[in-house]
């Protein structure tokens, strides 16, 4: 039985590219195993992480600084300040800067925002954006287009965008996004698509997008990642992760 290829490994590339791995998870606020969620981030070897329901509440900083020393990185911006949406980086990101953004609030419905910035590995520039969209599809729909308008703003040629959509890709939500933006599952997918298993119909929910330009080599739920075991993945928090390999071209 043929075996999944593995992600290529981070490396900057002699014309100034960057290889890097991008992993976006939805961490439902540390409620879960914690020790399993980092060592599902640890084995994927990411340089980004897009962090959706980071804590917001009582230590919510002393929480996240832990997550972020267990798994060898750095907080890059997010958190309660973003109302969830969390950014974490490895060293070899040099970080030009940072902004967290709250959205309108509709009565009723939860605070979202996004946790956004721009940072370097090598010769490459790249923005990063992530989110965690409206449970309710009007909203939904309306923040897909303040974060397309975000990306637009970055100032930023190459720039990745993720989080918990909320939606499955055949959604308006989901179709807006990718009809703009490149969806990483779709251009090259690799490992597994569902990210929503917990119940049926397991679903695609989670994702990550690109700007043109950014290549992508792989992306998919990292179900064969080495180190990534499925009793991990299961404690570790109700979504899975989405990891990523791609190459953004020099500045």
């Amino acid at each position: 039985m043929a075996t999944t290829p593995l992600l290529p490994d981070s490396r900057t590339e002699s014309d100034g590219s960057a290889v890097i791995r991008v992993l976006s998870y939805n961490i439902r606020s540390l409620r879960d195993d914690t020790g399993a969620l980092a060592r599902v981030i640890t084995a994927c070897a990411p340089d980004l992480v897009l962090l959706q329901e980071a804590p917001r509440f009582f230590r919510w900083r002393k929480k996240l600084a832990r997550l972020a020393s267990e798994t060898g990185l750095v907080i890059l911006s997010g958190g309660a300040t973003a109302a969830g949406p969390a950014i974490l980086c490895s060293l070899r990101a040099t970080v030009e800067r940072t902004e967290d953004v709250l959205l309108p609030l509709t009565p009723g419905q939860h605070r979202r925002g996004f946790a956004t910035a721009v940072v370097r590995f090598g010769g490459a520039r790249v923005g990063v954006l992530s989110c965690h969209l409206s449970l309710e599809g009007s909203e939904r729909y309306e923040q897909g287009g303040m974060l397309l308008d975000r990306v637009a703003g970055t100032g930023v040629e190459h720039v990745i965008a993720g989080g918990d959509v909320n939606e499955r890709p055949g959604g308006r939500t989901f179709r807006r996004l990718a009809e703009s933006l490149t969806d990483c599952w779709a251009a090259a997918p690799w490992g597994g698509e569902h990210t929503w298993v917990r119940d049926e119909p397991h679903r695609r929910i989670d994702a990550l997008f690109v700007t043109k330009g950014v290549e992508v080599l792989g992306c998919g739920v990292p179900l064969e990642q080495p180190g990534v075991s499925a009793a991990d993945l299961r404690a570790a928090t109700d979504h899975l992760p989405v990891l990523a390999a791609l190459r953004i071209p020099a500045a």
